[in-house]
């Protein structure tokens, strides 16, 4: 994952940086500031969470936190495009076009959307994980 720097805060190699690293420190930092730092016992609940030995619904839990990035309990279009984003990567030419992006989008919410709300809740998020069996194994942090 990456290392503690000397004041406490999340830092990951750039050979091996993790798309979603900061939204990963910001779910995890217990500091009172709100912020990314993330103290020694922050850091073994990251480990906790991305290890073999963490539940489907445990990593699953976590996974909503991360990909919901305006923190609201629910998975909007702006949280979606953003999640694409990180996926996609950061550079203009292999980012999606904007008619690429709402197609991409109505087609995620019309397969997890259950209540047609216009937003995936955690329990949509978890019914949709629950049919991946995959999910598990590729949602942890190799050491």
């Amino acid at each position: 994952l990456g290392s503690l720097g000397q004041k406490g805060r999340c830092s990951l190699s750039r050979r091996q940086a993790n798309p979603f690293r900061h939204r990963i420190c910001r779910v995890f930092s217990t500091a009172p500031d709100g912020g990314d730092g993330l103290s020694f016992e922050d850091f073994l609940d990251v480990l906790s969470v991305f290890s073999d030995a963490a539940t489907p619904e445990i990593k699953s839990h976590y996974a909503f936190r991360i990909f919901d990035f305006d923190d609201d309990g629910t998975l909007d279009k702006k949280d979606l495009e953003n999640l694409v984003n990180c996926l996609t990567g950061e550079g203009e030419e292999s980012r999606l076009s904007p008619v690429e992006m709402e197609q991409l989008i109505q087609n995620i919410l019309e397969e997890s959307d259950i209540d047609k709300d216009g937003t995936i809740n955690l329990s949509e998020f978890q019914h949709i994980i629950s049919r991946s069996p995959d999910f598990p194994s590729s949602f942890k942090i190799v050491l």
